[in-house]
Formats: C-alpha cells, structure tokens, sequence
C-alpha cells in the first residue's frame, strides 16, 4: 500500500509539473498537497539559524553607502542620498565607465567628494563589496542580477537594499532569506510604493480603526510601457516578458496592501490563483524591436492574481505594462466600515459613524458610504491622518519630486537611513520581499497549470504570528 501511495504521489507529481515544465522550468519542486493545490517545497532552516523577524544591528553614526547600476534608476537614487543626512556616498559601479562619470558629475555638481568607481567588466561590482568602508550596498542593476549581488554583498558583511522585484523565482528567494538570517544582515527591497502619501495615509487610517476590519484589498501595476522599452539596457526587460509568463511585477501593488493586512504581523497568504489573456501587443512591441515577429513570447497582455488569506481577507493583483491605458496602481482598501481608493481618483468612502464634526462637519452622521466624501472632507482625512514621520519629511521630499517619484523615494530611504542609525528593524524585512516578489513564479505555475490555486510558502517557517500588526519602528 505504502509503494502504491509512493508512485501515486510521484505520478501526481509528474501530470502537475508536465505543463509548467514545458513552458518554463521551475525552479523549485512541485507537488500536490492535501488540500488541492499546488504547492512548492519549503526547504528546512539550516541548523543553527533563526528568523530574521525585528532584526536589528547595531547603530550607526553614519550610514556609509555603495551603489551598483547606474542606468534608469541609479543615479537619482545617488542624488537623493545627497539630501539624507548622515550618510556618506562611498562608490559607485557600473559595467559602462560613462555611467559612473556622468554620476560622479551628480556629486560634482552639489559639492560632495567624488565616490570611488568601478567599471570596465561583469564582475568589477565585486571589489565595491568587498570593501571595509561600507554598511550597505544599494542595488539598482537589472532584474536578473539582483540576487548574485545581494548574496555575495551580505557574504561580505554588508547589508543590502534592492531594486524591485528583488528575486525572481523561489530558489533565488529563499536563497535570499537563508543568507540574510545566517549573516544577520538586512535584505530589503526598495518598494517605493508604500510610502506614498495616499497608501501611508490609508494605512494609518486603517490602523486607527476608520475603515473597520480591513477584508480585500486590491493593487497593480498598470503602465503601458511603449514610450521605454528601448531604454532598458540590452533589452533586458522586454526580454523577460517574451520568456516568463505572469505577473513579473508585482510589487507596487501588493507591498501597500500587505502591510495594510498584516501579512507576516498577524496573519499569512494562503493561496493564489492566476489568470491572463493571450500576447499580443508584446509580440508586437518586440517586433519593432527586433525586426521579426517571435515565436514563442510567454507573457500575456493583462494578468490577475486573487489571493487568500489565513484570517479569510482576500486580495487583488493586476499587472499590465502592454496596452495604452492610463498609469495606475489601483490601490484599494475594502472595510467593513469605510473604503479608500487611490486611482482613478482618490476618494474614502465611510460611515458616518466612524468620522466626527472635526473632519466631516455637522451633517457627517449622514454619510452612508454610497459615495465619495466631498473633496473639503477627503482634504480634512488626509490632514489628520498623514502620517507623522511623512510630515517631517515633506517639504524636502516635494522639493525632490522629480527625482523621487513625487517624493515616496525620497521618504523610503530616508526611513531606510533613520532605521541603520536607530538599530531598529526595517520597514520591509526579507520576508516582506519573498511574500512580495514570490508571485513571479507562483502566477507561472498556476498559469501554465489551467490557473490552479497554487499555495503560497510561509516564508517565515512559524513565525508569521508572532508580531501583532505592522507598525514603523521609532526611537524613543
């Protein structure tokens, strides 16, 4: 009975993987679990190790930094790190030498010592790792090579900071995780997104009780990305739509609606199921590129992931860089006593019951929730619930607007900074970026398994529970 229930699992095994192996490999083992769904497997914390969760090191007088990639988005984070008090630019690397020039120029330009550069080669970003001299190593290259230098910059004693989607796959996630809590280093991944005004905003909001208990929440990525995809170096991004399929993106929207959850604080992602249309646009976006139309692009236009949780709440991903519609990251908190919405337009919809006259004036026990507050009202709600540290950092993050995405860069590392100086625990942990970043392949393997439910890892392995709701770590 024992031999007939091994082959059985084993051939299970085989019918599930059989699809997803055809059209994209996995990277981690898949097996049918009791319940269903698809699952991967968790591989056993290394003896000797423990969770990373609230980790913390010790302060720091000053924060001593190292940038690797300066293509689209490096040199304006190197320009706002400028802004930051107590912290000193120490390198700067690029495979193209005219890349860390025209970034030392940055440095030039507001009077700050030029940093030490690497170039010339693949590997010259290894010697900026290596040095003595830096705490942390802020990486901004191209997704594929996000991993390999967040692995070997924690190898050498340095905490990292990476550019969204950090990893890409399950065996580079948990790659990241077990090296992050061996060499007690922080792993963050730099998504801006959560500290928008609008999304710290709501969060508070939701913290405060305004919306009632929080049960869905909804986030995307919809950006129509024609005017840009000769910018990328190599074309490595338009490349990786054409030989992935899923949601490859999807961390602007989930980041601000997992914290809004709990995820990891409180409560855990379940279980997703992912659907999407057919390619079209993209073949013929790399048709223009490349002069021929492909044979084969994975990718579809539009694709949707739907997500559970332990505690029964539930969320909505969407990711869309194809067709022409306007940007959007469709973030959405459904209460059971109020609504907040970012895109189209920003609005809260509440109970009356939840506001007061300070906020909604006289009449605000009429409100029902069946509309939009009126702007005045909307004005008043993110007055009194913006968030305190955004109020310290605003003037000077509008002022950077144009090289902070409004301002939210601006305030995400400067809380990244705050937090090394404190020794307090991240905003985002490791766990946060695997719980984040983990759809690119758990869409996949829905995907090309007829949108099976596909179970999501308890990346923490236990401790998801133990943390009583997320907060920001402040000084005392």
């Amino acid at each position: 009975m024992k031999k007939f229930a091994g082959l059985f699992l084993a051939c299970c095994m085989v019918i599930i993987s059989a699809g997803f192996i055809n059209a994209q490999k996995p990277t981690v083992q898949i097996i049918k679990s009791s319940a269903g769904a698809i699952k991967t497997v968790v591989p056993k914390r290394p003896a000797g190790q423990k969770d990373v969760l609230q980790l913390t090191a010790p302060k720091m007088e000053t924060v001593r930094v190292g940038f690797i990639g300066l293509g689209m988005r490096g040199p304006s984070a190197v320009e706002r790190w400028i802004f930051i008090p107590g912290t000193k630019i120490v390198a700067l690397a690029d495979i193209r030498p005219e890349r860390v020039e025209a970034t030392q120029k940055i440095l030039d330009r507001n009077k700050i010592d030029r940093a030490e550069g690497y170039s010339g080669s693949e590997d010259a970003w290894k010697k900026l790792c290596e040095r003595k001299d830096i705490d942390l190593v802020y990486i901004v290259t191209d997704w594929k090579h996000h991993v390999p230098m967040a692995l070997y910059a924690m190898e050498h004693g340095k905490h990292v900071a990476i550019e969204v989607p950090s990893a890409m796959n399950m065996k580079d996630i948990w790659s990241l995780i077990n090296t992050s809590e061996r060499t007690r280093k922080h792993c963050m991944m730099l998504e801006n997104c959560v500290y928008d005004e609008f999304e710290m905003t709501s969060l508070n909001m939701a913290q405060q009780g305004v919306f009632g208990e929080l049960i869905h929440a909804e986030g995307a990525y919809i950006h129509d990305l024609s005017p840009y995809w000769d910018q990328y170096w190599n074309n490595w991004r338009l490349d990786y739509n054409k030989d992935h399929r899923g949601d490859v993106y999807p961390t602007h929207g989930l980041g601000p609606a997992a914290q809004a959850l709990n995820i990891h604080r409180g409560d855990k992602m379940n279980y997703l199921v992912a659907v999407d249309t057919k390619p079209i646009n993209g073949p013929e976006h790399w048709k223009k590129m490349k002069g021929e139309y492909p044979k084969d692009f994975k990718n579809g236009d539009q694709t949707i992931t739907m997500i559970k949780t332990e505690k029964g709440k539930t969320i909505q991903i969407q990711h869309n860089v194809m067709t022409p519609r306007p940007y959007s990251r469709m973030y959405q908190l459904t209460g059971t006593k109020g609504f907040a919405n970012k895109y189209p337009i920003q609005g809260f919809a509440i109970q009356g019951s939840q506001l007061d006259s300070e906020v909604a004036g006289s009449d605000y026990q009429k409100l029902d929730g069946h509309s939009f507050v009126k702007d005045d009202v909307r004005k008043a709600l993110m007055n009194k619930y913006k968030h305190p540290f955004y109020k310290e950092m605003e003037e000077t993050a509008k002022k950077l607007g144009a090289i902070a995405h409004g301002g939210m860069d601006y305030i995400m590392d400067s809380r990244l900074v705050y937090c090394l100086k404190n020794g307090l625990p991240l905003d985002m942990d490791v766990y946060d970026l695997a719980e984040w970043c983990c759809l690119a392949e758990l869409t996949a393997i829905s995907l090309n398994n007829g949108s099976a439910p596909v179970e999501i890892p308890d990346f923490t392995r236990g401790g998801w529970n133990r943390i009583n709701g997320y907060q920001h770590a402040m000084a005392k």
